[in-house]
């Protein structure tokens, strides 16, 4: 069973039109730092992303910001959380944030979110980790990207095994529940099978 002591939350810089998003990302702070999970988060104290590192300050919780060098020169910067990673890019943002996580939750986001989500996904996938990736799907937010997911793998280009890589739920304690029993596939070297069929 994955230990599940630090969670990354991938989430919008934005808080969005909808104010249940942000309610969910405050309380989603408030459940991590309650289960004594650490929150690991993009550094920013504006939008969703401001939310969910609030939530877990405000019952004590420890929260751990990456940060590109140019957003916080913008002083887009979360002043009071527990550590601050100043990094030099996006790519080295992504890279610490998982290397720093034993697990992952996207809450509703934009660009930014779905392609923190999907290469997290994509290092799964390839088996570059084994650490579980869920969507916290607040109001149905993010139906339409689960339907698409079981389109590509309807399309022949996503394994059914690897769709079900992304665990889903409205509420976080059973998300994480669903986490904490999550087992990667075992596919074998689906990737030299996939060669040597092209080949």
């Amino acid at each position: 069973m994955p230990r599940l002591n630090r969670i990354c939350v991938y989430c919008g810089s934005n808080p969005g039109n909808n104010p249940a998003h942000r309610a969910a990302a405050h309380d989603l702070g408030v459940f991590l730092a309650s289960s004594d999970i650490v929150l690991v988060y993009g550094g920013g104290h504006v939008g969703l992303m401001g939310a969910v590192a609030d939530g877990a300050l405000s019952k004590g919780g420890e929260v751990v910001g990456v940060i590109p060098k140019s957003l916080m020169d913008k002083e887009l910067g979360h002043g009071a959380v527990t550590k601050l990673h100043v990094v030099a890019s996006m790519h080295e943002r992504k890279q610490m944030m998982v290397d720093l996580s034993d697990g992952f939750i996207a809450l509703p986001g934009g660009f930014g979110t779905l392609d923190e989500l999907f290469e997290t996904l994509t290092w799964l996938q390839l088996s570059f980790h084994d650490k579980p990736v869920g969507l916290l799907n607040v109001g149905g937010f993010f139906d339409g990207l689960i339907e698409f997911i079981h389109h590509m793998s309807r399309q022949g280009f996503l394994k059914p095994e690897h769709a079900a890589c992304v665990l889903v739920d409205a509420d976080p304690s059973r998300l994480l529940e669903r986490m904490r029993t999550f087992r990667p596939p075992d596919l074998g070297k689906w990737i030299e099978k996939l060669a040597a069929e092209a080949r």
